[in-house]
């Protein structure tokens, strides 16, 4: 798929399209990255399909949906859930034991910071259920974190468009 493709289909199904891919993303689904989606949705808020603020709300509310939902299945059934999740995706297991040190250690600062490391952003809601954390502070610190990581790739696909993309895109292949 194209991203004029991607941004035809942005454009036609709107805001659903938007926080159905961006939910999925965030709930570590295959699908396309962030670095693809957001600034496609920037693209389209800057065609005038929907307004930058909307943009950023809807990706933000899916977002955290989603980050809620990983958070929920760590709080409930972390352990068995990792162990699952780990013999599908091995190489995983670092990252995500790096994710639950940073939350030992630095608490909501962690997070915060977390919500905005490619692969470590969308997994750390695992760990951060297994671990306990006061959902309150996670939803607040996960809100701040997926807030500027969405606004920052909008804004580089309403300012810039496509050249932005071209340059995701081609990180991701390398």
């Amino acid at each position: 798929m194209n991203l004029s493709a991607i941004t035809g289909y942005l454009e036609t199904y709107g805001g659903i399209a938007i926080f159905i891919i961006v939910l999925l993303e965030y709930m570590n689904m295959p699908g396309f990255p962030a670095g693809v989606i957001l600034p496609a949705a920037g693209i389209c808020a800057a065609n005038g399909g929907i307004s930058f603020l909307g943009v950023v709300t809807i990706s933000t509310v899916a977002g955290l949906l989603g980050s809620w939902i990983l958070y929920f299945i760590g709080l409930y059934s972390g352990q068995v859930f990792l162990k699952l999740y780990l013999r599908k995706f091995p190489k995983h297991e670092i990252t995500i034991n790096r994710a639950m040190d940073l939350i030992n250690r630095k608490g909501c600062i962690g997070l915060f910071i977390s919500k905005m490391i490619p692969m470590i952003r969308t997994l750390i809601s695992i760990p951060a259920g297994i671990l306990k954390m006061s959902f309150i502070k996670y939803s607040i610190t996960s809100v701040l974190g997926i807030t500027i990581w969405n606004s920052v790739h909008i804004a580089l696909g309403y300012f810039f468009g496509e050249p932005v993309i071209d340059f995701f895109v081609r990180g991701l292949a390398l």
